[in-house]
């Protein structure tokens, strides 16, 4: 049998095993992350590993699982360990056959449930990251200035560093110039967000029971978490009605909907390269042109 890595070896003492006979199998990972099935006797768990340096990004996102689990609203992966060894930084989930789906009626009455979850500002206890791009969770009483200094300027000046210059930094200006305008009369809540929650990472268990995973928590406008459900196909209408009839969205929602998902926009642009460029160009020109 083929010894285990420094940081295999670490994860499953953690995990209270012995790493002689733990069994591995690599699950071929995400652009973001390499992923990992552990068996620990009769215990599975799912591993995701990346460079020790970023062993904040995961340690962020277990402590994100654990506020989310705390609500008590909608099931998540249990943290079981996280650490670094050998250059490698892991985190380790209790391990949930998912199937697809999940992204239904009882997903929207769970997510409600968690919005209701508050706190007195917006923000979080502490940095995590969305995707890998750095998230600045500060607390803020005001959301139009969250949103403006915490999530829309960084992911611009991040765009700037990646050479991405012209256009989408001449009107990004404009943008944070014209977000208080654009939120103005809108003072939400600060509800407890998943913060990506795009198709891929929501399911279900055989049971039929959604599960969410993967977060960039923080507290902000529950209509972020809602408007990133409308940014990928992947969210029914039954999803949507759902929600809307726990708690309905405000007045001027689509405008605030094209602000939120471009943050995710910017973030895609600056992780994965320029195909995200003209549809970042095309939101920001929509939003300036609803202020005029």
């Amino acid at each position: 049998m083929t010894p285990a890595a420094p940081w295999q070896a670490a994860a499953v003492a953690l995990l209270g095993g012995d790493p002689s006979g733990a069994r591995w199998a690599n699950l071929g990972g995400t652009p973001l992350n390499a992923t990992w099935r552990l068996d620990v006797g009769l215990d599975r768990f799912f591993v995701k590993t990346n460079t020790a340096a970023r062993l904040p990004m995961l340690q962020a996102e277990a402590d994100g699982l654990r506020e989310l689990a705390q609500a008590a609203a909608i099931r998540v992966p249990a943290p079981a360990a996280c650490g670094a060894a050998g250059g490698v930084g892991f985190l380790a989930l209790e391990w949930l056959t998912l199937s697809a789906g999940g992204r239904d009626a009882a997903l929207a009455a769970g997510l409600a449930r968690l919005h209701r979850t508050t706190a007195r500002a917006h923000g979080w206890r502490r940095d995590n990251t969305i995707g890998t791009t750095p998230q600045d969770n500060a607390w803020t009483g005001d959301w139009a200035t969250f949103f403006r200094d915490r999530r829309i300027a960084p992911q611009l000046a991040l765009a700037a560093r990646h050479g991405h210059g012209g256009r989408l930094q001449r009107d990004g200006e404009r943008l944070l110039a014209a977000i208080p305008a654009l939120l103005a009369g809108h003072a939400p809540v600060p509800s407890l967000l998943h913060g990506d929650l795009w198709p891929g990472n929501a399911a279900r268990l055989a049971s039929g029971e959604p599960v969410i995973f993967d977060p960039a928590v923080y507290f902000g406008d529950r209509e972020t978490d809602l408007a990133m459900t409308e940014l990928f196909a992947g969210f029914g209408a039954d999803f949507h009605a759902a929600y809307a009839e726990m708690w309905p969205l405000a007045q001027g929602y689509a405008t605030r909907r094209t602000l939120y998902n471009l943050y995710h926009v910017l973030n895609h642009l600056n992780l994965f390269g320029g195909g995200y460029r003209a549809q970042a160009d095309a939101m920001i020109a929509s939003l300036l042109a609803s202020v005029r």
